[in-house]
């Protein structure tokens, strides 16, 4: 990759987090690790019951592997990771989930867009790669607050980097110099929607958050299921009834908080009408614990509209 800048001034650490997965996160260290610049160490906070992630296993001197039996959520290891990469010095932190794989260049085409685009009059605290899940040949679009929703970000072209409010967490490389600007992630979103709140906080300090088309990450978003709607196929995401419940809180949550005047009754219809299409896709698709997945749905969605946050499920 031809190199106009010189990207030896960056200091960068990455960041995963891992869930009773050791081979996927194996995955994910080797694909950092392949990188044609180098990461100078990877912050592993391991969630699962029982240790799961061995230094020896994954065969890499540069890990610094922290394990929560009690699991502290992504939302709880992303905060933990921003907060150890400040206080150890580094620019930039690159954040995953256990089951993302970068492509060789994916780092270095990254900060070459940071490079050549931030500067006083354009400030930039988040530059993340396109995700691309194999599994449905789809892209995993970046978020912007539409006055009462997130919705899914398509740009006129995937040429050029674009702006959204909120890429998702795996892949984003974070300026932990925006970073000590906003609060660290909030911890009781627990899972789902830290993303969202996290690229809102950057963009309303006037950071921008740009996705690069040319750096290329693959990442598995849910399960999913393809179903045949009259003529139609559609894919449609299985989630576990904990999912569920966090989709409906979090994102409940966090859309009635940003949404301003009247468009905050549009979002509580909004709310309303995800909900219903939730429930009716489970009862349609669902082939176990759908009483316990709408169940979840609901709850999640009272407790969003309560701000009952935290460990509720």
């Amino acid at each position: 990759m031809h190199n106009p800048f010189n990207l030896k001034q960056y200091k960068v650490a990455a960041y995963i987090t891992a869930y009773e997965d050791s081979e996927a996160v194996s995955l994910c260290v080797q694909a950092i690790k392949s990188q044609s610049f180098p990461v100078k160490n990877i912050l592993i906070v391991d969630n699962s019951k029982k240790k799961s992630i061995f230094k020896l296993e994954l065969n890499a001197e540069n890990l610094v592997i922290k394990h929560y039996p009690e699991n502290i959520g992504v939302a709880g290891g992303f905060s933990l990771a921003i907060a150890w990469a400040i206080e150890e010095g580094y620019d930039f932190l690159w954040t995953f989930d256990q089951d993302s794989i970068v492509r060789q260049d994916c780092l270095g085409q990254l900060l070459l867009v940071y490079t050549r685009l931030n500067n006083s009059n354009y400030s930039i605290g988040i530059v993340a790669p396109t995700a691309i899940d194999l599994r449905t040949g789809r892209l995993i679009d970046g978020a912007v607050f539409d006055h009462d929703r997130f919705t899914p970000y398509k740009p006129p072209n995937y040429e050029q980097p674009f702006e959204c409010d909120s890429p998702i967490t795996s892949g984003s490389l974070i300026s932990l110099v925006a970073a000590q600007t906003v609060s660290l992630p909030c911890t009781d979103l627990f899972i789902d929607g830290i993303d969202f709140d996290y690229g809102m906080q950057l963009k309303q300090k006037g950071f921008h958050n740009l996705i690069v088309p040319q750096a290329i990450m693959e990442h598995k978003f849910g399960t999913p299921i393809k179903v045949k709607w009259f003529k139609r196929e559609l894919v449609f995401q299985q989630y576990t009834p904990l999912r569920h419940y966090y989709i409906c809180r979090n994102h409940t949550y966090l859309e009635t908080r940003y949404a301003q005047g009247w468009y905050r009754m549009k979002t509580y219809l909004w709310r309303t009408k995800f909900l219903l299409k939730t429930i009716i896709q489970i009862s349609l698709y669902e082939a176990e614990d759908k009483h316990l997945k709408i169940w979840a749905c609901l709850l999640g969605t009272c407790h969003g509209l309560r701000g009952k946050l935290g460990r509720n499920f």
